[in-house]
């Protein structure tokens, strides 16, 4: 029988990862902060709660959405962008003793490969690669993935994924838009929501907990020629780049998911 899974965030990527756990017969919990999405998880058969994370402490019922189940997926980002005031350690430091509390048993973490700086000679960036991040929301997730594994209460995967996308979400349509773009050499970073999914199955299915895994297509093209030729392919106008200054980036390797968890990718760039 599988075991019961919670997922704290079901946006863009938890409602479909959501969908086809359900799909092999998962019994799925999800959470919300819109009281108007409630009706819509609870549609689709998953079992739907209203959850905030609040620096004070979660809002809402936290001890039924956990209760019962075996895995927590936790994908909430930091949400620095829209507020770079948010201490988003503080949100996740005050749900673990509700984790620890609960019959959760395994966490699987959803973070970001932002955790590792850009730098000029674009080193590769391995699961044993020390995330070295300057920016605050980089800062943020490298605490909160030590908080999370530090805990002996339960066992913890941390899953950083690059860049996201799909066929509607896709940088190329932000990128068309701006002009004097840096980093112009950069290698691309992206990885599709499909295989989001297909990875978070895939270390379920084989138990990888306890884990550090690093995702992204093994493709790594040239940033002004890939986005240029995107963009192309859309319609849209092409981005303007720098190609004067100096670009810095980095390379992610996904050779752990092709060979820990025996994954292959699906989508191409």
């Amino acid at each position: 029988m599988n075991p019961q899974i919670s997922i704290l965030g079901t946006g863009w990527l938890g409602l479909p990862l959501s969908q086809n756990l359900i799909g092999k017969n998962y019994v799925v919990k999800g959470s919300t902060t819109s009281q108007d999405k409630l009706s819509i998880l609870k549609d689709k058969g998953i079992l739907a709660y209203s959850i905030a994370l609040n620096e004070q402490g979660p809002k809402g019922d936290i001890t039924s959405f956990l209760d019962g189940s075996i895995i927590l997926i936790i994908n909430i980002p930091p949400g620095l962008r829209r507020n770079p005031e948010t201490n988003y350690v503080a949100k996740i430091k005050n749900l673990i003793p509700h984790i620890a509390q609960s019959t959760i048993e395994k966490v699987l973490f959803v973070s970001s490969t932002s955790v590792f700086a850009d730098q000029e000679e674009f080193p590769l960036i391995s699961q044993e690669t020390a995330p070295n991040a300057s920016s605050n929301a980089g800062k943020q997730l490298i605490e909160v993935e030590k908080l999370l594994q530090n805990s002996t209460k339960f066992k913890t995967t941390i899953l950083r994924f690059a860049g996201l996308f799909d066929s509607r979400r896709h940088p190329a349509r932000m990128l068309s838009k701006r002009k004097n773009i840096k980093n112009p050499k950069a290698p691309v970073n992206l990885i599709h929501r499909e295989d989001c999914i297909g990875v978070i199955e895939k270390i379920i299915e084989t138990d990888s907990w306890n884990s550090v895994f690093n995702a992204s297509y093994p493709d790594h093209p040239q940033k002004a020629l890939y986005y240029t030729k995107v963009c192309e392919q859309m319609g849209l106008p092409k981005p303007d780049y720098n190609l004067d200054t100096v670009s810095k980036g980095k390379v992610i390797d996904s050779e752990n998911i092709t060979k820990t968890i025996d994954y292959a990718f699906k989508i191409k760039l």
